[in-house]
Parts: structure tokens; C-alpha cells; sequence
């Protein structure tokens, strides 16, 4: 057996340097000390703990807003040793919110609820030498702030945010999409924001992809957004598609997905979700439209288009309110993929269509829906036992991996 506590330093060092994600730097630290100690910690770019942006040339009804990152992540136990110890129990999808080093919370991975309450028994810190982790993505969230500086949940004026970073001393810029569908920008150390005049069809969706702003509207035209002029610059990245109602944007193993989203406001007895008359009374209340299906394409860079893919494989896409993301069915312990997690209220109801605990608040899945891209089939998460699994309840091994007792206020810290 190797005596890896004996490896040279030089080589640790280049080791440690192609490692890129902070949680696979900080599990190499944690191997063993010879290891911690001949590589420094990673220094990780955060946010200010209260980023206060104006809100000047974009809203004139809110005091600023606030920024906050958050890091989805993949969690799996390294001590369970096979396939059929794990299928109990897939990999864990989380959201870390972390305004403040070395403090987190847990949200749900597809919209901006957090976990709570949390089991009384949910570990307070977490061994990280037991527990496989894999970052899927990040996503910023603009939280307007009202003229008694208070932080709102929701914001009336903006949706998704991209951001690119621009200097190591913490300079960024951001793209995001205002109320009137046109596209916003904010330049770190400016005072007004920059909206974006052009606009044929709303804008849907923005992200940052290999480095660049791309946003697409609500035709499927997408555009590249450079910012390295004032004004920014234009650019037709992919015609329209017409027929859905709303567009995403995913990045999957390199490759650019748009994912189109079709809505309907019938809600008639027998419709094909298969609910009875009582359910879409009760319903009602809560929803004005549901998904009934999606179409998947991928870019053709060459040909400024867009390519209807009919299968994704082992892959699983995920569509939330701030962040889309993609997964391997085998990175999630999951039978199979070519699945669609999506948001959406029509599910956002008691426990009976959610999968929740007996009081609903199942906090993992309460209004996520599934789409089969195979079969076409969509349903309530509570629906897709197995798959449900993934985002509620906490999976078992996670309560032998604490290191303490959970807190008041339900944060989860991570051992350094």
C-alpha cells in the first residue's frame, strides 16, 4: 500500500493546483496533516457580507439590492461501500447560502426556500472526510431592499442573475433581466445601472457560458452581450424557435441547452396530469398556468441555430428559480436520467401531490415537478419516489458524518 503521507511536496503542489472546485481543495487539505500542511488554503472569493447596490436607472419603488451567492452541490457518502448500500438512499442536492465565511444555510436546490426545520438531530458541522462532494453550480440572487431597509424574499424587478468576475481585487459585472424584459447591467463601483434598449421579444433566460454573457429571449433568439465596451455590444448567437412559452438556458458537459418550457391555463377534469375535479378546486387558489411539457435543443455554433435533442442520456436537468443546472444519473445514485426537475406551482399544495411530510413542508420538493423526456410524462416530485430521495429527507448516513448538534437557528457549518 502507498504511504501517501510521504509524497513529495512539489508534487502535492501541482496536484493541489489542478484542482479547482474549493470543496475538492479543502478534502485534499483534509487527508491527512503531511498533506494540510504543504499546500496553503485555497483563497475563496466571497462576497461582501452586505453588497448593497443602488438602484439607481432601474427601480424607483426600492432603497438598493442586496447580492447574495449560493453554491448547489452534490453530497455522497464515501463510506458506503457499494451500489446496493447506496440505493437506499441516493446522493444528497443541496443549496448553500453563505453570507459569512464558515457559515451556511441549507435551501432548497431549486427556488429560494430554505430547509427548515431541519431534524432536531441534523448535525451541526460536518466531517468532510466521509462525505464525497461535487459543486454543480453557483447562482446570485438580487434581494430588493424597501425604504425601511428591509430585505425582501421577492423581487418585483428582477429575475436570474449572471456574473463574471473581472479582477482578482473582486470587480464583477452582472446581467440580469428587468421587469419590462429588457436586460440590465451593473458594473461593480458604478452608481446606475445600464439597460440594454435592445428587445424584439422579452428576454427569458441569462447565464454565463464559457466566460461570456449570453441571454436568450422569449423566441429562442440568443444574443452574446459583450461588456467590454460601454455601451455593451450585441451579438446573434442562435435564431429563434418558436412554440414554447418560456426559455432556459443550461450548460451540460460543455454544451449550451436551451430547454422550452409550454404552459396551458386548462385545468378540465381528466387533462393529462390525471387529477380529479376536486384537486384542480383546491388547485385554484394557488395557480393561473401549469407546465405540460418541454422540448430540449442544443447550439449549433456554426450554423447560429438551434438542434432539437430527443434523448440526454444519462443526464439530469434542473430548472430553478435562480439557477439552472445539469447531473449524471450515476453522479446521483439515480436508476436512470433523460429526467427534467423543474419549478412549479401547480404542484405547490399539500403533502398528497408533494411527497412532504405529514404538514407539507417537505422543504426539498414541495412545488418541483418531473418531465420524462422519453415518455413525455409529467408529475409531482411526490410522484418519483426514488428520485424525490435526492431532495428531501436528509439521507440517513448524513446524522454518522456530524461532528455536533444542530443549531438554533437550523445553519450548517463546514469543518475547516
Amino acid at each position: 500500500m502507498a504511504e501517501w503521507s510521504q509524497l513529495p511536496p512539489e508534487l502535492l503542489d501541482q496536484i493541489a493546483k489542478s484542482l479547482q472546485a474549493p470543496f475538492d481543495h479543502l478534502r485534499f487539505r483534509s487527508v491527512c496533516s503531511a498533506w494540510r500542511s504543504s499546500v496553503t488554503p485555497k483563497p475563496r472569493r466571497f462576497l461582501p457580507g452586505y453588497l448593497i447596490l443602488p438602484n439607481d436607472g432601474i427601480s424607483d419603488t426600492t432603497f438598493g439590492f442586496h447580492l447574495s451567492k449560493r453554491s448547489i452541490l452534490i453530497l455522497q457518502s464515501t463510506r458506503l461501500g457499494n451500489q446496493a448500500e447506496r440505493s437506499p438512499h441516493p446522493a444528497w442536492v443541496i443549496k448553500i447560502e453563505e453570507d459569512l465565511p464558515d457559515r451556511k444555510s441549507l435551501l432548497n436546490p431549486l427556488s429560494r426556500h430554505r430547509f427548515s426545520p431541519l431534524p432536531s438531530d441534523f448535525p451541526r458541522v460536518l466531517d468532510l472526510s466521509g462525505i464525497r462532494v461535487c459543486e454543480l453550480g453557483q447562482e446570485y440572487v438580487l434581494h430588493s431592499i424597501n425604504y425601511k431597509h428591509m430585505i425582501g424574499d421577492d423581487n418585483l424587478y428582477m429575475e436570474k442573475v449572471a456574473l463574471k468576475w473581472v479582477s482578482i481585487d473582486g470587480d464583477f459585472v452582472l446581467l440580469t433581466i428587468h421587469v419590462s424584459g429588457k436586460l440590465a447591467l451593473f458594473r461593480s463601483g458604478n452608481k446606475r445601472w445600464t439597460t440594454i434598449n435592445d428587445m424584439p421579444s422579452p428576454y427569458d433566460d441569462v447565464i454565463l457560458f464559457k466566460g461570456e454573457f449570453l441571454a436568450v429571449d422569449n423566441t429562442g433568439r440568443t444574443v452574446n452581450v459583450d461588456v467590454t465596451g460601454s455601451p455593451p455590444v450585441l451579438s446573434l448567437v442562435a435564431n429563434p424557435v418558436f412554440g414554447g412559452d418560456k426559455k432556459y438556458l443550461v450548460e451540460c458537459e460543455g454544451q449550451l441547452l436551451m430547454v422550452d418550457m409550454y404552459l396551458s391555463i386548462d385545468a378540465t377534469e381528466g387533462g393529462p396530469l390525471g387529477f380529479g375535479e376536486d384537486f384542480l378546486e383546491h388547485l385554484a387558489v394557488y395557480m393561473s398556468e401549469r407546465t405540460v411539457r418541454f422540448k430540449v435543443y442544443k447550439l449549433d455554433e456554426e450554423m447560429l441555430t438551434w438542434v432539437v435533442v430527443r434523448n440526454l442520456g444519462d443526464k439530469v436537468l434542473f430548472l430553478g428559480d435562480h439557477s439552472t443546472f445539469a447531473a449524471s444519473a450515476s453522479d446521483l445514485s439515480l436508476p436512470k436520467g433523460n429526467y427534467i426537475f423543474f419549478v412549479d406551482n401547480f404542484f405547490y399544495v399539500s403533502s398528497e401531490y408533494s411527497g412532504g411530510d405529514e404538514d407539507g413542508e417537505m422543504g426539498g420538493g414541495r412545488d418541483i415537478g418531473v418531465f420524462d423526456l422519453e415518455s413525455c410524462c409529467i408529475g409531482p416530485l411526490g410522484n418519483y419516489p426514488h428520485y424525490s430521495k435526492i431532495f428531501w429527507p436528509p439521507p440517513h448516513w448524513i446524522f454518522s458524518c456530524g461532528l455536533g448538534a444542530q443549531n438554533q437557528n437550523h445553519s450548517a457549518e463546514q469543518s475547516q
